[in-house]
């Protein structure tokens, strides 16, 4: 993967859950003794990370309090967007934005997304979207 976040959090089972029961990624791959999960889903890939288990990239550059991740927001591209909100709305997880038909101008062109914005168990800020094509500016 070209570029993957590792996200520090303060619980890597209710990190791990959201990300793979609520949003449909799939675990490739774990090292609970370290509290770190590896999850991909649509070609996205993150990883989770237990703050004070295993390895911390610390150094001052921790998150001390919640929310964490403030001035991120991870936008990730997915197959479909219905059945993650019916999830979302099951696990009383409230949406921030959305859903919304949103077009974004690229040169002469816009690009349509249906997307929502959630913060996930640790206040990280995700933008989840499907996408409605490209069409021409008139």
């Amino acid at each position: 993967m070209p570029l993957t976040p590792e996200l520090s959090v303060r619980d890597w089972r209710v990190s791990r859950a959201f990300y793979r029961d609520v949003l449909g990624f799939a675990v490739a791959y774990e090292r609970p003794e370290e509290g770190f999960c590896f999850l991909e889903r649509d070609g996205a890939a993150l990883m989770i990370d237990q703050i004070g288990l295993g390895r911390d990239f610390d150094g001052g550059h921790l998150p001390k309090e919640y929310p964490f991740g403030r001035g991120v927001n991870f936008q990730i591209e997915v197959s479909a967007l219905t059945p993650i909100l019916a999830r979302l709305a099951a696990g009383g997880f409230p949406l921030l934005i959305g859903p919304e038909e949103k077009w974004y101008r690229r040169g002469d062109q816009e690009l349509g997304q249906r997307q929502i914005a959630v913060a996930d168990p640790d206040g990280y800020l995700l933008r989840l979207f499907e996408g409605l094509g490209e069409r021409k500016i008139i």
